[in-house]
């Protein structure tokens, strides 16, 4: 199956096409990291909102191997550093960001004027979705 497959993205938007708590493990060298991420779920690809020089984005920029895990679903993707939020490149996903984090995005947490806030993408490369006692083995097709 591929993210593009009628049930794998049916599940996927079902499961992550809101705000949603996602696990993020960077490597480096050679020692594993993970942390829980706010993320947001479209077209095979996770986005993320941080800080330019948070010590994820420190991680990818050495290897940009990343893997996720949420909800009955653990895959592994390629992070991309898609720039500042406010990048002109960025209007149209960043008006996406601010309605599905709308509930904490203008509570303080994040600073569009720092030109640290950058988007995060997690383009999945591979996955492991369970629903309903299956077990679907994902590809980016």
């Amino acid at each position: 199956m591929t993210f593009s497959d009628t049930l794998v993205r049916a599940v996927m938007q079902q499961r992550f096409g809101h705000d949603t708590l996602l696990a993020l493990a960077t490597d480096a060298n050679r020692i594993p990291y993970v942390r829980t991420v706010n993320a947001w779920y479209e077209d095979g690809c996770f986005y993320v909102i941080t800080h330019a020089q948070s010590r994820k984005m420190q991680h990818i920029a050495q290897n940009a191997a990343v893997a996720v895990c949420g909800d009955w679903f653990s895959g592994h993707g390629i992070g991309e550093d898609l720039g500042h939020i406010l990048a002109p490149s960025n209007a149209a996903l960043a008006e996406k960001l601010r309605t599905v984090f709308a509930q904490w995005y203008t509570n303080g947490h994040t600073d569009e004027s720092d030109p640290n806030t950058h988007i995060l993408r997690i383009r999945l490369t591979d996955g492991i979705l369970f629903d309903h006692g299956a077990r679907y083995d994902i590809t980016a097709g």
